[in-house]
């Protein structure tokens, strides 16, 4: 007969006993720390609270005097302004009255202690690049004022989004150009100065007369932003060649094609090593178009020598942009 295994479970009443043992431990540890937590609770709450932080109170304005005896010769050039000279001697309302605080803002925390723009809200504002301060919010103090007019378009434009500021192309506080305070002393400087590929092709053989002085990038362009890519300041490049060339508009009894859809389909605004500014030399430009076969310039007969390889404005010259001759179907005239 087998013998039965002792069993190695406990009794019931062991392991019961030793769980009650071990809950009273527990209980005696948390009666003890109980005072001490307690107490720390009543310390903290008698003990004195920190005095509050003490904000610097706002810069107030002090006025273009006390400006100007600090910053002498900033103040003779920029009344040599046209700001200048409403700011400080006529002003046109109260905003312009106060002078130099009024781009600049409060300047009383600037008086007591001179320090450069560090964008906290007491700090003078500076309109110099590489400040603390936002290109935004150096703009937004020019906005405040010229906001309508031609800057009206200008936040979302293509120089707004690109992060250019205003004092990239303008000079308040010294006059350089003779109008609109520029940074260069004439308007092609300033934008050539980022348009390296605009320049270049202003000095090719064909160019419009923005060298000469005779128009301006601003002629045909409105920097401040349009609504369309390229600023130009009508809606589309035919609205704004036909402001000077206006015997193309048409309309006409026969039209071509390409030059109703778009001037630039054969032209170079800003320059050109063709003559009248075109994209490709004669006869190769209108060959990118006409490719028939069958045309005189195509060698075809013995005939055809008295046209092959001639310009086709010999023929169609003076209609290329449209005709309104009854039998100018073919604009030959």
């Amino acid at each position: 007969m087998a013998r039965e295994e002792p069993s190695l479970q406990r009794p019931y009443g062991v392991a019961f006993v030793s769980a009650a043992l071990l809950a009273a431990v527990a209980l005696g540890f948390i009666a003890i720390a109980q005072p001490g937590v307690a107490n720390a609770q009543e310390d903290a709450a008698q003990a004195p609270s920190a005095p509050p932080a003490q904000t610097a109170a706002p810069a107030t304005y002090v006025g273009a005097e006390v400006c100007e005896s600090c910053h002498t010769y900033q103040a003779e050039t920029f009344e040599a302004t046209m700001m200048g000279r409403i700011f400080l001697h006529e002003p046109r309302n109260g905003r312009e009255q106060l002078g130099c605080e009024t781009c600049h803002g409060p300047g009383s925390a600037h008086a007591e202690n001179p320090q450069r723009d560090d964008g906290s809200a007491n700090s003078i504002v500076a309109f110099r690049s590489g400040t603390p301060r936002p290109v935004a919010a150096r703009n937004a103090v020019c906005l405040s004022c010229h906001e309508n007019g031609l800057r009206t378009h200008w936040r979302g434009s293509q120089h707004e989004v690109r992060g250019l500021a205003c004092t990239d192309c303008h000079r308040v506080m010294e006059r350089i150009s003779p109008r609109n305070q520029f940074v260069q002393p004439t308007e092609l400087q300033v934008c050539t100065t980022c348009h390296r590929d605009r320049r270049a092709q202003l000095y090719r053989t064909s160019h419009m007369p923005v060298r000469e002085g005779a128009m301006q990038c601003s002629s045909c362009h409105n920097p401040h932003g349009t609504q369309n890519q390229t600023l130009l300041r009508e809606q589309t490049p035919n609205e704004t060649c036909y402001g000077c060339h206006a015997e193309k508009r048409g309309p006409f009894l026969y039209e071509h094609a390409p030059v109703r859809e778009n001037c630039l389909n054969c032209h170079e605004p800003h320059g050109s090593m063709n003559e009248s500014l075109l994209r490709v030399s004669r006869p190769r430009l209108c060959q990118q178009c006409h490719t028939e076969t069958q045309h005189p310039a195509q060698p075809q007969n013995p005939n055809a020598r008295f046209a092959f390889n001639r310009g086709c404005a010999n023929c169609h010259g003076g209609m290329i942009h449209g005709s309104n001759h009854p039998s100018g179907f073919r604009i030959h005239r």
